[in-house]
C-alpha cells in the first residue's frame, strides 16, 4: 500500500537529515489525512491506493499551477522548490502509462461505449477514470479523448 510506502520513506528521510523530502511527505500525508476525513461520511468511499493516489494526482496538478505562476511571476526559486516537490511526490504514484498505452486503452474504451463525438466524451472518461484512475493523468488523458473525438 502507498500509505506504508509513505510512513517507511518518511522515518527514512528523518533519519537521513533530508528535510525538503521530510516536509513534502508530511504534506503528503496531511493531503491524505484531509481526504480520509471528507469521505467520513461518504457511502461508497474509493479503495485506499486509489484514494491516495488521487490526492497525490491532485496535488501534483495543484504544484505544476503554481510551477507555470511563478514563471511567469519571475520567481524561478519558488518554481524550482515546486518542481522538487513534484518529483517526491511523483516518485510513490504507481507507474504510470506510456502515451502509446493510454491511446491504446482510450481507444479501446471508445470502441466499448460506442463514442463518435465530443458529447460522448463524458461517457469515456467516467469508464476511463474507473479503468484506469491509478495509471494514468486524467488531465492528458481529456485532451486525448478529445482529440480522438472531435
Amino acid at each position: 500500500m502507498i500509505r506504508d510506502d509513505l510512513k517507511a520513506a518518511l522515518v527514512t528521510a528523518m533519519k537521513g537529515g533530508d528535510k525538503e523530502r521530510t516536509a513534502t511527505i508530511r504534506l503528503i500525508q496531511s493531503a491524505i489525512k484531509n481526504r480520509d476525513i471528507e469521505l467520513r461520511t461518504a457511502a461508497n468511499a474509493p479503495d485506499d491506493d486509489v484514494l491516495v493516489t488521487e490526492v497525490l494526482q491532485k496535488m501534483i496538478k495543484q504544484r505544476r499551477e503554481s510551477i507555470t505562476m511563478y514563471e511567469q511571476g519571475g520567481r524561478q526559486e519558488l518554481a524550482d522548490q515546486e518542481k522538487a516537490e513534484v518529483a517526491i511526490i511523483e516518485g510513490f504514484l504507481p507507474a504510470q502509462m506510456s502515451e502509446d498505452e493510454a491511446n491504446a486503452a482510450i481507444d479501446a474504451i471508445i470502441a466499448e461505449v460506442g463514442a463518435g463525438s465530443v458529447k460522448d466524451m463524458g461517457k469515456v472518461m467516467a469508464v476511463l477514470k474507473e479503468r484506469h484512475a491509478a495509471s494514468i493523468d486524467m488531465s492528458k488523458a481529456s485532451g486525448l479523448v478529445k482529440g480522438r473525438l472531435s
